[in-house]
């Protein structure tokens, strides 16, 4: 099993720029992690793969019109500006391409996803499953200006706000401490966003994230949800688009990004091939993806203020 960022921040020399390197200088743990990759066997039977296609539109360019829905089911409506608009319209990579490392290697696909998101994940350990869930949330809050909601707990605890990165501020870490810093002008460009959730990703882990969610009933998932253990080692995975049929039946596809740093991934179903990607929680008593499973009362959703 993966080691995700474990509960103690370290010591880390701080500057105006003050990303952590990644030698193992930050709170990400990939001790049990291969060099090249995670430990995930994967051998995959091919009757899988191959039913998977039936519901692939590979010209699609997102994840609403790449993949399409068994027949009976329909997508669930959205609304115009919604956290669930946004996920079910991010672009992926052309389709057959692979998920890549921080580092720039490839991840086989085999058993574990069909598309990547084509995210731009920096060629640092950052982008883990917790921080690639983070980074869609915060993504679509600055696509909508909504710049005073992007706010992340470290597990220290600390705050991290981009309303006070915006001002200039800038955040530094001495041990399982965080502080405000003056240390530029007031500026908010793309650039600094991600900058601000570098920080974020450094710090911050499953353990945190859990613990911001508001706890969901599985009869009420949504798009947008998260299933989450906190823990190191911990997982995350994101409910990326949802349908449903006439009985009230819904499926659901699922994103991920892992360990250590990669592009984030839609999810085979390594349990059901007759409707993979697609997952469906009928008669189940709780969720298996290729890398981990949840209990379905570890469901959870962001606070939409």
């Amino acid at each position: 099993m993966p080691h995700l960022a474990s509960e103690r921040t370290p010591d880390i020399p701080n500057t105006p720029d003050d990303i952590p390197n990644q030698d193992g200088q930050n709170n990400k743990d990939n001790s049990d992690n291969k060099e090249n990759g995670d430990n995930t066997d994967h051998t995959a039977d091919n009757s899988v793969e191959n039913s998977i296609k039936k519901y692939v539109n590979e010209a699609g360019t997102t994840i609403g019109e790449r993949y399409l829905v068994p027949e009976g089911f329909t997508r669930t409506k959205v609304d115009e500006g919604s956290f669930g608009e946004f996920l079910r319209n991010q672009k992926l990579k052309p389709y057959g391409e692979k998920a890549l490392y921080y580092n720039g290697r490839e991840k086989p696909s085999e058993g574990v996803y069909d598309s990547v998101l084509d995210v731009d994940i920096g060629g640092r350990d950052l982008h883990q499953c917790a921080d690639a869930i983070m980074l869609l949330r915060a993504e679509y809050l600055y696509q909508n200006g909504r710049y005073d909601d992007i706010s992340f707990h470290f597990v220290s605890g600390f705050l991290a706000e981009y309303k006070k990165w915006m001002e200039g501020y800038r955040i530094k870490v001495q041990g399982n401490n965080a502080s405000y810093y003056k240390a530029d002008s007031p500026s908010n460009t793309y650039n600094d966003f991600r900058r601000f959730m570098d920080i974020v990703m450094s710090y911050s882990s499953t353990l945190s994230l859990e613990k911001e969610l508001k706890p969901v009933l599985i009869s009420d998932i949504m798009i947008g949800d998260v299933f989450i253990v906190g823990g190191s080692p911990g997982h995350a995975v994101i409910v990326v688009d949802m349908a449903e049929n006439h009985l009230g039946e819904k499926i659901f596809l699922l994103a991920q990004s892992y360990m250590p740093a990669q592009q984030t991934q839609i999810l085979i179903n390594p349990m059901d091939e007759s409707i993979s990607p697609w997952y469906s929680l009928k008669n189940k008593d709780s969720l298996v993806t290729p890398q981990w499973k949840f209990q379905l009362d570890q469901l959870k959703r962001f606070d939409d203020k």
